[in-house]
């Protein structure tokens, strides 16, 4: 490992921070951009698709070149949200772990600025900011960006809107000779226009693992389903996979929230994650994620950004994505750091004929996933009935006795015996319910 990473010019302190955390193997965004970043000065565009270690592409080189004895901002890393900013900032903690005098602030929006005014006060090498909390950083005066000589823009695509208002006046804080280090997972028009305006004429551009758009061990799958049965068959979909980790990516807020009280309710270990949530709360369901408390991760797209979290089995498109380069970010979650990984999008019939423009215009191949049976996922209801029941809670407010009235009703049964009455009275209720409604809607 330290041979393949010296060969690129890694130092050694940071070498040894590698082999702590098991990084074996540069990736080939790696490999391409740490000794350019390391030998030259010019601008650089890196295009490599998410999970691809895009982060460790421009950290490295980036802790390496920083001056520990200047006590000046010489780095500004601008990224779309606060959840990949703390990655990021994580990821160059973890690298610099024995690079004496680094230091590196996180300074992103949805959290109280005045601790990070009072960070910004002590010597600090490299921010991880987002645009909108820098901007307000620069016009309380409270950051200087007067020595910058790097400016990273990580998932530029993901915030080319943001950056149309205010990179302009971030820039206009650097100083006339700096870097500017542009990475993305695409490359649409409207990226190759900022590079126009804000790179070098002689930016080097890198492209990696781009012959296809994401990661080779993602299996690309999808599911034709009716919209009455769609539910059913993502329950059905969600048991057969228990204990595995996974993300459900829903097109709404509105949209996560019901799924997410519908996994609640059958005793999913879940949680959800969308835009209007407090910053509080989203930090909390991320890092019950991260650590493995919850298995399952419903969120809207712009929420998950960030979510670089190992050993995700499979991501659910519950709704197709609008547009392409969502449909990259959202299966590059799974299948990270070389590991296998499902990406299945849940379909109904007039959607189908889209699947040939995805294959054809991102470069994958899909497979269809084969719906489960009416009669599998009548099974698969029942059990999760009877999960239900398992995971309730004792009520300890209703009274003693009528708990043991209640048990004299069941006392003569034996446990398989109880279990085949409630599992009959169960489909009975089921069937009386398919019966009766209509009839109900026919009588009014």
């Amino acid at each position: 490992m330290s041979k393949q990473f010296s060969a690129l010019g890694v130092s050694a302190p940071i070498l040894k921070a590698l082999g702590e955390l098991s990084i074996v193997e540069p990736t080939e965004i790696q490999q391409r951009t740490i000794p350019l970043l390391l030998s030259e000065k010019h601008d650089v565009v890196g295009l490599a698709k998410t999970g691809t270690g895009k982060t460790a592409a421009f950290g490295l080189p980036l802790l390496q070149l920083m001056d520990t004895e200047l006590p000046v901002v010489q780095a500004v890393i601008l990224v779309p949200t606060r959840e990949l900013g703390h990655q990021i900032f994580k990821n160059l903690e973890d690298f610099s772990k024995h690079i004496p005098n680094i230091s590196i602030a996180a300074t992103c929006g949805g959290i109280p600025i005045k601790p990070q005014i009072e960070r910004l006060t002590q010597p600090t090498q490299i921010i991880v900011a987002t645009p909108g909390r820098l901007i307000d950083l620069i016009q309380r005066k409270a950051v200087d960006l007067t020595q910058t000589q790097y400016l990273i823009l990580d998932e530029a695509d993901e915030m080319v809107s943001i950056l149309k208002e205010s990179l302009d006046e971030i820039i206009a804080e650097l100083p006339k000779k700096h870097r500017t280090l542009l990475f993305s997972a695409t490359l649409p028009g409207t990226i190759k226009q900022l590079i126009q305006n804000y790179l070098n004429k002689n930016v080097v551009q890198i492209s990696a693992s781009m012959e296809t758009s994401g990661n080779q061990g993602i299996d690309h799958q999808y599911i034709v389903v009716d919209p009455i049965e769609k539910l059913d068959v993502l329950m059905h979909f969600l048991n057969s996979r228990e204990g595995e980790r996974g993300i459900i990516f829903c097109k709404t807020k509105a949209a996560v929230n019901k799924l997410a009280k519908n996994l609640a309710i059958n005793r999913f270990s879940s949680g959800a994650l969308h835009g209007s949530l407090t910053q509080g709360i989203r930090d909390r369901i991320m890092d019950q994620f991260r650590e493995g408390h919850i298995n399952i991760l419903v969120t809207t797209d712009l929420a998950a950004r960030g979510i670089d979290v190992k050993e995700i089995a499979y991501v659910v498109n519950y709704h197709l994505p609008d547009t392409y380069e969502n449909y990259v970010h959202r299966s590059g979650r799974t299948a990270r750091a070389g590991a296998k990984g499902l990406s299945l999008t849940v379909l109904q019939e007039e959607e189908v004929v889209e699947i040939p423009e995805f294959e054809e215009e991102l470069g994958i191949k899909f497979t269809k996933f084969e719906k489960p049976s009416a009669l599998s996922l009548e099974e698969n209801n029942t059990l999760l009935w009877a999960k239900q029941i398992f995971k309730t809670k004792p009520n300890h407010d209703i009274s003693s006795d009528l708990k043991a009235k209640v048990k004299t009703v069941f006392h003569h049964l034996t446990k398989d015996e109880l279990i085949e009455k409630l599992l009959a009275n169960y489909v009975l209720q089921n069937k009386i319910d398919v019966v009766e409604k209509p009839v109900k809607k026919f009588k009014k």
